[in-house]
């Protein structure tokens, strides 16, 4: 069965997630890339607000919050027995 391409947002808190598309555009673009958010990076939902807004991922040892608006726009596979 194939894997299918979610959006950060939608992601299970605990999961791992390698990323394939980044829907992003302009200055948060180059931002997110810089920080690790490139397609074939692996990245963990580590928590998220009780009205889940923002959401926080650890991406290359790193903790980053993200808004829903913009996790919305990022998109890739579970890992491994993630997948639900």
């Amino acid at each position: 069965m194939p894997s299918i391409s979610i959006p950060l947002s939608d992601a299970l808190m605990g999961s791992h997630i390698c990323l394939d598309r980044i829907d992003v555009q302009g200055i948060l673009r180059r931002r997110l890339l810089d920080l690790g958010f490139v397609p074939g990076n692996i990245v963990e939902v580590m928590q998220k607000s009780p009205l889940g807004d923002p959401i926080a991922f650890r991406v290359n040892n790193t903790i980053i919050a993200l808004r829903k608006e913009e996790s919305s726009l990022i998109f890739g596979e579970y890992v491994g027995s993630d997948e639900k």
